[in-house]
């Protein structure tokens, strides 16, 4: 056998692949159906001036021999890694240096590759719903065991639910690597400073390495919700940190991540700071140079502002979809500090029954819970990303189907 036969293992359709299957049937079948997508967390707004203007003169660069940039450093720019480290972390008081701070392609390969630093024997932990990719890859590197039809025989699952408030209990039996995110997603719930520090002193105690993700950190609001797990001290012996700008300032199509793997970080005897650059050495040629100044443009006083008017734009949009949902009578959380809404389907519906309720009598798509993970079925997530005109009329539909369903 010359495969690696794990890939054959998953479940064949991937969440957000079979839902722009059944969109795409959906509108072959009824071409003038004005749709909505509250789907999948792609933007709506348009980049920020200061981007636009930062990626011309970094394309105007690429033009003159003398300012040509060809292949770039494997871990980033050191003018992006040292704006990270002064912009997202600096500017909220945590220590964080430039060359902990890698530079990659988005979030979703980051999240993706982590794993390849660690034993294929190691346990896994991911709260429950989930992240579909943090599952995926550790399956098709062999390292959850078989897929029973609901779940992994080999992973440690965490649920969360409105039993717990969405939030996850420590696990019952040893394992060596934990998935966090906050805001969550699919939930949009967050994780206090309290329970961050329950989590920290776990890993400490354990030996256990946290994979935390902070690719919605822009939508938090207020001080009372930790932006970084490093705010913890101690964190930086215990924990990696995924940052993006796909959602912060629109990068979905020009991709541009963030990785901070601390220098105290270590594991028998190894430096995960060290492994990951030579990872990323040698499998990844790096982000484009243009797509780095972009990002750096962000944190200009220009692209800070523009780029957190977006972010309220989009907080707009997630609160009248959360406060639509309640007035018809369902609890929703979320959509607070995050662009994502999450609820228990309407009149006890399973989450694809309802996903295709909502298209075919309201013609919004959302995205099944149960594609998140087993404690996800009967739930749903809508998302904030779309116009404002856009959330307006879904948020009208909703409030007229919701009533037929409960």
């Amino acid at each position: 056998m010359i495969i690696n036969t794990h890939f054959g293992e998953i479940p064949q359709s991937y969440l957000f692949s079979e839902v722009a299957e059944r969109v795409r049937r959906y509108e072959a079948q009824h071409p003038d159906a004005a749709v909505l997508r509250l789907g999948i967390g792609d933007v709506t707004r348009p980049l920020a001036p200061a981007i636009i203007d930062a990626l011309h003169a970094a394309v105007d660069e690429q033009a003159t021999a003398s300012s040509f940039q060809g292949y770039g450093p494997e871990a980033g720019y050191a003018f992006l890694r040292e704006a990270i480290a002064a912009g997202e972390y600096g500017s909220i008081g945590v220590d964080v240096s430039a060359d902990e701070v890698f530079i990659g392609d988005g979030s979703k390969s980051d999240s993706a590759n982590v794993q390849e630093l660690f034993s294929l024997s190691a346990k896994v932990a991911v709260t429950d719903p989930v992240y579909p990719v943090y599952v995926d890859s550790n399956a098709m590197a062999g390292r959850l065991g078989t897929f029973d039809g609901e779940r992994w025989t080999g992973l440690t699952y965490l649920p969360c639910d409105d039993g717990n408030g969405y939030r996850p209990a420590l696990p019952a039996a040893p394992v060596e690597l934990i998935y966090l995110c906050s805001p969550n997603n699919p939930t949009g719930t967050t994780m206090s400073r309290t329970e961050l520090e329950t989590w920290v002193a776990y890993a400490r105690e354990t030996g256990a390495v946290i994979l935390f993700d902070v690719a919605y950190r822009a939508f938090i609001t207020g001080d009372e919700v930790p932006r970084s797990i490093y705010e913890i001290p101690g964190a930086d012996e215990v924990a990696i940190e995924l940052g993006s700008f796909s959602k912060t300032a629109g990068f979905t199509g020009l991709r541009c991540s963030w990785t901070v793997v601390p220098k105290k970080l270590r594991r028998d005897g190894a430096s995960l700071n060290a492994m990951w650059l030579r990872r990323q050495s040698t499998k990844f040629n790096g982000t484009p140079y243009i797509v780095q100044r972009a990002a750096e443009a962000v944190y200009s006083a220009a692209g800070s502002a523009q780029v957190q008017a977006d972010v309220d734009y989009y907080l707009a949009n997630a609160r009248l979809i959360r406060s639509t949902l309640e007035a018809a009578g369902l609890n929703a959380v979320g959509g607070e500090h995050s662009p994502y809404v999450w609820f228990r389907c309407p009149g006890g519906m399973d989450s694809w029954a309802f996903f295709d309720a909502l298209l075919e009598r309201a013609q919004i798509v959302g995205t099944p819970g149960v594609g998140f993970g087993p404690t996800g079925a009967g739930h749903f997530r809508l998302s904030a990303f779309n116009t404002a005109e856009a959330t307006q009329e879904a948020a009208e539909r909703l409030a007229r189907l919701i009533p037929t369903l409960v």
